[in-house]
């Protein structure tokens, strides 16, 4: 499909539809302009395009519903600056509205303005367009299909007290729709997409409303029961696959005046479905079934769903032919439903479902076990991290180090398997090469000096962190594993941080290792980890294979976590190493100093073959050098 000639114009295009749409006819060649409501919306687009490779950026227009003709200080018919030439209203070809709002409590008004005003404002906007083909909007597989014509204020008040603000304003906008593209001659296409989840390729999505809060629930075992039966119906369809479908419409003539139910007919079952992402988290599904008559008669605090969602769980089923066969006779081929629900429950995990923002989060197959790591892909440079915190608390010194990343040990952090998996996880991460720097903390050096070791060909470089084996035993408390296990499942982020540093400062670094310690068996694997660190023999073993390790070695410790006179006198006695000391740091300076914390690490990684003859030397970190408290 051509994009010759064709000047689209996307409403709604800093969110998760729009921008896989903008992309999409980029990608066809289709000339695009955006209409956003703010610099800084448009900003993320331009990002998020130039992150995937979009191409040149699209023209930004700043949109405002509220004005006859919804672009600030235009009058129809006049030009706009667009980059160095002159944007001209007339020569948009198709408009795309994906605007609107997809939020659950909303009042009556809220979402008529946000989700009925807006569709009235575009299409009066489109009729006004000389070369106009094609009007394209996006409705939903729940709401499409409305007749035209006016309601009555009977009708409204009824119509949004039973389906709640959201979808009575969407199925308000949809007969509103259909109403004034008749009245003003609009040529228009509708597609109704079932519930969007990510891209069929990534996983990618930053939409957590709806099925996504069940998924989060499965994630954090706060799932009490599989809503539904087997004929319990919430389809899906991807979100690249949408935009894709979007964008072939204008080019189609055939598509004038039709609408579109895009959803795969084969979804499993809700329960199914949920059951199938509980096998992919690693966590046993609920075993009771709710009748979804029951989970509507329940009240909100048992269910603690949003009495909006539940009009969703249903056995209807839609009329997905015309989409198919439209597809089919354009070559565009639906990609596999299943991988694609696995492929975006990974993400919405690796991202705590919006918690954690930014890149290079993700889930691997390390030695067959199911792996969270975080940082550049292929990293050379591997953080370990200690306990009874996780790869999240060291994004900071991931991030300023650059070719590195952390990675959560087995039974850790967001980590499957356990402790019985460390041979050979640690053996794989060495498969295919690249991987010449371990950076451990606390246990994580304790699997630094195992990996090292058993591979010393392929380690070069190890750099301990606070190195537990190197400093006197901990507290006896810390050695009964069922008093830490009951502590560590119930702590909050302000104690942690307090427990960790002497200070609730780092409480927000350190709240996702709370709601990882919350999850499964990880407090109760941190609780054995923490009592085996008291173990003599363990913490002989490991200076043992720090003893035979033939490469350099770091041990970087905090100010306030000495190592011991035994520990100090063995890194003495041993040819290639250096300490650095963090000054106004304790045990985890990952979370108090991280600036700190990434320098001496990347100073060390830069400094390669030492002489075997070069003595231990002690380097104090300046407080003052960075600024850092």
């Amino acid at each position: 499909m051509s994009g010759a000639g064709r000047h689209a114009l996307v409403f709604g295009a800093s969110g998760l539809i729009g921008r896989h749409l903008v992309l999409a006819l980029t990608r066809e060649g289709v000339r695009v302009s955006t209409a956003n409501r703010s610099s800084a919306s448009y900003r993320r687009l331009a990002g998020w395009l130039d992150a995937r490779g979009g191409g040149a950026a699209p023209a930004d227009l700043r949109v405002d519903f509220s004005r006859p003709s919804l672009f600030e200080g235009v009058r129809q018919g006049e030009g706009v600056r667009e980059g160095e030439g002159q944007f001209e209203f007339e020569e948009i070809t198709e408009v795309h509205n994906c605007a609107g709002a997809y939020r659950f409590g909303m009042s009556a008004r809220e979402a008529s303005e946000a989700n009925v005003d807006s569709v009235r404002a575009v299409v009066a906007f489109a009729a006004r367009l000389p070369r106009l083909r094609r009007l394209v909007q996006v409705s939903g597989y729940r709401v499409g299909g409305q007749e035209p014509g006016p309601w009555s204020a009977e009708r409204r008040r009824d119509v949004y007290r039973e389906l709640g603000a959201y979808e009575a304003s969407r199925v308000e906008a949809d007969a509103v729709f259909r109403t004034e593209v008749e009245r003003l001659g609009v040529p228009w296409s509708v597609v109704n997409p079932a519930s969007v989840i990510g891209d069929s390729a990534t996983g990618e999505s930053d939409q957590y409303l709806g099925l996504a809060q069940s998924v989060r629930d499965l994630w954090r075992g706060s799932l009490a029961a599989l809503p539904g039966d087997g004929r319990t119906f919430v389809p899906v369809v991807a979100v690249d696959y949408l935009a894709r479908f979007m964008a072939l419409l204008p080019a189609d003539e055939s598509t004038e005046g039709g609408a579109y139910w895009l959803l795969d007919d084969e979804t499993p079952a809700l329960p199914d479905l949920l059951t199938l992402v509980a096998e992919r988290y690693r966590v046993r599904a609920p075993r009771t079934r709710i009748p979804v008559s029951l989970v509507r008669r329940l009240p909100r605090r048992i269910t603690r769903a949003d009495p909006e969602t539940l009009t969703f769980l249903s056995s209807d089923r839609y009329p997905t032919g015309s989409a198919r066969a439209l597809a089919a006779r354009h070559g565009l081929t639906e990609p596999d439903t299943v991988g694609t629900i696995l492929r975006w429950a990974d993400h919405l995990a690796a991202h705590r479902f919006g918690d954690a923002v930014g890149g290079g989060r993700r889930f691997t197959e390390v030695g067959g076990v199911r792996t969270f790591e975080l940082g550049e892909r292929g990293a050379s440079t591997v953080v370990l991290p200690g306990l009874p915190v996780n790869a999240d608390t060291w994004a900071p010194v991931v991030d300023a180090l650059g070719d590195a990343r952390a990675v959560d040990l087995p039974g850790l952090g967001m980590s499957a398997g356990g402790v019985a998996d460390w041979p050979s996880w640690l053996a794989a991460l060495w498969e295919g090469g690249g991987v010449d720097h371990l950076v451990g903390h606390s246990v994580g050096a304790a699997a630094a000096v195992e990996a090292a070791t058993a591979r010393p060909e392929a380690v070069r470089r190890l750099t301990l962190v606070a190195p537990f084996f190197l400093r006197a035993p901990g507290a006896r408390v810390a050695r009964w594993a069922p008093a830490s296990r009951w502590y560590l499942r119930r702590v909050s982020p302000e104690a942690l941080a307090d427990r960790l540093t002497g200070g609730a400062a780092p409480a927000d670094a350190v709240r996702s290792s709370v709601a990882d310690l919350r999850r499964g068996a990880v407090a109760a694997t941190v609780a054995r980890l923490l009592a085996a660190a008291g173990q003599e023999r363990w913490r002989e073993e490991l200076r043992g294979g720090l003893r035979r390790f033939p490469g350099d070695v770091h041990v970087v410790v905090g100010a306030g976590d000495p190592l011991a006179p035994e520990g100090l006198a063995l890194l003495e006695a041993l040819p290639r190493v250096t300490v650095t000391e963090i000054d106004g740091a304790g045990h985890h300076p990952q979370l108090t100093r991280p600036r700190d914390v990434a320098r001496v690490v990347g100073a060390h990684r830069a400094v390669r073959g030492r002489g075997s003859g070069e003595r231990p030397r002690r380097v104090v970190t300046n407080r003052s050098a960075t600024g850092e408290s």
